[in-house]
Parts: C-alpha cells; sequence; structure tokens
C-alpha cells in the first residue's frame, strides 16, 4: 500500500479540483486509489450518512459571512465560536438530549457549556472523569504510574464508564470537554452517540494545543529528545 502523506503535498490539488495525474504527487490518494474514492461516494448516500453530512456543511457555510461574501460586499470571514457550532449543529440534526464528557480539571468549562446549551433549548447530561471513585489500581494501572504517592488511594479516570452513562441517558450526541490523551480515545470508542471534541487537554498551554505548532520556544518540547524521551 503507498501511504496517504497529505500534510506533505505541496499543492493540496484536491482542493483546487485538480486530477490531473502529470501534476499530483506520487503519494496522492487521487493518484493510487481511484476505485476506493468512487466507491466511498457511495457511502454518503447511506441514511445515516444523509442525516448528518448535508447539515455539517450548512453549519460550516453558516460559520462565515457567507451572504455578505458571496455577494462581494465583504471578505470571507468566521462569525461565531465553536460551541455556538456544536449547538446549531445539534439542533439542525433534532437533538435534543446531548451528553458532555469532562475532566475535573476542566469543571468551570463544562459548567458554561452546560449553561449555553441550555440556553439553545437542549437537555444536557454530564459525566465527570472520577465518576465511580475507582482507584487507578483497581482499573489495572500500576501504583508506580500515580501522580501522586504510590502506596495511597488515587482515584483513576473512568471513561468507559462516562460513556456507558450516557448511553443509558440516551444522549443523541456527546461533547469532549478536556479528556485526557487516551481516556478520551475509549470514550470516543465506546459512545454509541455521535462524539464530537470541544475542547482537548493540553495542560501546559491552557488547553490550546496548536501554539506548540508556531513558537520556538516551544521546540525542544514537542521534539524527541536526544536520549529517546
Amino acid at each position: 500500500m503507498t501511504l496517504p502523506q497529505c500534510a506533505k503535498c505541496p499543492g493540496k490539488f484536491c482542493y483546487l479540483g485538480v486530477r490531473d495525474l502529470k501534476v499530483l504527487p506520487s503519494f496522492c490518494p487521487m493518484r493510487n486509489y481511484p476505485e476506493k474514492i468512487r466507491e466511498i461516494v457511495k457511502r454518503y448516500k447511506e441514511e445515516e450518512v444523509r442525516r448528518i453530512y448535508p447539515l455539517s456543511t450548512m453549519i460550516e457555510r453558516d460559520a462565515y459571512n457567507w451572504r455578505e461574501a458571496r455577494k462581494g460586499t465583504a471578505p470571507r470571514v468566521p462569525v461565531r465560536p465553536r460551541i455556538r457550532e456544536v449547538a446549531e449543529f445539534c439542533k439542525a440534526l433534532g437533538v435534543k438530549r446531548v451528553g458532555i464528557a469532562f475532566c475535573i480539571g476542566l469543571s468551570d468549562e463544562a459548567a458554561r457549556v452546560t449553561e449555553i446549551l441550555e440556553k439553545h433549548g437542549l437537555e444536557v447530561c454530564s459525566v465527570l472523569c472520577k465518576c465511580g471513585a475507582i482507584d487507578k489500581e483497581e482499573l489495572g494501572v500500576p501504583a508506580e504510574y500515580k501522580i501522586g504517592d504510590p502506596g495511597k488511594p488515587e482515584v483513576g479516570c473512568n471513561p468507559i464508564l462516562q460513556a456507558e452513562l450516557l448511553n443509558a441517558a440516551g444522549t443523541e450526541v456527546n461533547i469532549i470537554v478536556g479528556l485526557c490523551v487516551g481516556h478520551d480515545m475509549l470514550f470516543t470508542r465506546f459512545s454509541k452517540a455521535l462524539v464530537t471534541t470541544l475542547i482537548v487537554k493540553d495542560r501546559f498551554t491552557g488547553h490550546n494545543p496548536v501554539i506548540s505548532l508556531y513558537t520556538r520556544y516551544h521546540r525542544n518540547l514537542v521534539l524527541p529528545s536526544e536520549k529517546g524521551g
């Protein structure tokens, strides 16, 4: 298999609608997997996909001042934040009940998200990461992996319980607010409802991970050390 390497593409030709094999890089999926692309297009006609995809495209459009931009009376600029996009998407989808899976470190943010979503007329269920109060060792974590004293109890995060409680509550969309790396993956895997991430966990940057890609001050922190750390 020729691995797709779209991040290394110099032209982003698909965005431009270019399919000319003469200009596509050797790793381009459009060059190497045209049959797969045609096969996938058919899946957008499946009922569940048809319910979601057109509405998500509408929400994408409405994130901009598209009417003014289309008329040429103003440059295209964004007009609303992601929390508003999530709320509008849920309403457009006909969702009534949403779930929030949040980290203890973002309790304030989870409360704010809940308040905003409720003002949009949505019913909100929320589950804290430490729900269950289960010691990390009981969850299969070696004592030496604890943040505090290995000899003392330390409550572990419980993303599977978060997912199952929201499944039982019948949520239709679940929102991740700051779950740890790995915990967010388990939550997504076990959630029956659609999952979107509103806030990603990044303790170092105040949950703004993209800044580490741009500042030279973080360079020695994002690259592996010479010792392989």
